[in-house]
């Protein structure tokens, strides 16, 4: 049975018998505005109750989480922050993150190693990850491959995301190992995208967007993160989530503290950190339906599962895009797309 959000908040009580710190201590963290309601119930409160401390909760999309952290690199206004991996590195390349003492984490050893220095430098943990592959209305196709998506018989009801969303790069990048082409330069199916731009129905910005879209039966197939799984799964179609021989595409969200934050607050970060990244939190967002957990002793129950990235298998078999080379390749892909697939 799905864990409720009460019963979620008092399987975690038993944290709180931890030592409290100062009252005089405040934490500010710079979060996504997603699920806050839920976070505050089952993290920031019981979090509060541990440190004796004061959690301020920003939040906000990552373009101004990084600009904010950027602006204030002199004196930081923000002492724990939340984004996704090439953001994280974007912001460690300027030399504004500091490396993380993962000794002082305890639950670190329990992370999923992709978890554990997913920039390779020591200045990022994992959180939670997810993988992106196909829906599609079962009663129309069947997706077995991610060249599928351009096949003639999904002409005008299949979706692509945009170049610039967390999910374009990595859509083509998948089709392009379907085709034999995968270089990471995505010339190859980005060509093929724009010869076939015709069938495609509308290139995504938002999962909200593609929703509605295959909702009205206007799309029938299309990239999407697992996170998103719900929206589709309970619309009332006949909503599959397809496993492509050339596997799924894996991403992921990390914290990270910025360079030159005072030394009691990095010390009240980890804390933060490793209780965000114990059994019972990542077990009580994932029963929740908010994150899948990066805590390898988590295991979920088969309703929750059904909307989340769970289970060793299936997290080492993702394929993952070097953060590095998404930053690297950024622009280059925008200007290709610009003049191969936006004609």
């Amino acid at each position: 049975m799905k864990l409720g959000r009460y019963a979620a908040a008092a399987a975690i009580g038993a944290l709180c018998a931890a030592p409290a710190m100062a009252a005089d201590k405040t934490l500010t963290i710079s979060v996504y505005a997603f699920a806050q309601d839920e976070f505050k119930e089952l993290v920031y409160d019981p979090f509060e109750e541990i440190c004796g401390c004061e959690l301020v909760v920003e939040t906000g999309n990552s373009v101004e989480r990084m600009s904010k952290i950027e602006a204030n690199k002199e004196n930081p206004v923000i002492d724990m922050a939340v984004m996704s991996v090439h953001d994280a590195l974007a912001l460690s390349r300027k030399g504004l993150l500091q490396k993380i003492d993962t000794s002082k984490l305890s639950n670190y050893g329990d992370l999923f190693d992709i978890a554990k220095d997913p920039l390779g430098n020591g200045e990022a943990v994992g959180y939670t990850v997810y993988a992106t592959s196909i829906v599609y209305r079962a009663d129309k196709v069947d997706i077995q491959s991610w060249a599928d998506l351009l096949d003639p018989e999904l002409a005008g009801y299949v979706s692509l995301p945009d170049i610039t969303t967390n999910q374009g790069p990595g859509t083509l990048w998948m089709i392009g190992k379907a085709i034999g082409d995968d270089d990471l330069s995505l010339e190859g199916p980005m060509k093929l995208v724009g010869e076939k731009a015709d069938d495609i129905a509308t290139f995504y910005l938002r999962s909200s967007q593609l929703a509605q879209l295959v909702q009205q039966e206007e799309v029938w197939a299309a990239p999407v993160g697992r996170f998103a799984w719900s929206r589709f799964r309970d619309n009332g179609l006949d909503m599959k989530w397809a496993e492509p021989e050339e596997g799924q595409f894996g991403d992921m969200n990390v914290m990270i503290m910025p360079a030159g934050i005072p030394a009691e607050n990095a010390e009240l970060a980890l804390q933060f950190m490793d209780f965000w990244l114990s059994h019972d939190i990542q077990l009580a967002l994932a029963e929740a339906l908010i994150d899948s957990p990066v805590n390898d002793t988590v295991e979920v129950s088969a309703e929750a599962a059904e909307g989340l990235t769970v289970g060793a298998d299936l997290i080492n078999s993702l394929v993952f895009m070097d953060p590095g080379v998404i930053l690297d390749n950024r622009d280059a892909w925008l200007e290709t797309w610009n003049s191969t697939v936006v004609r």
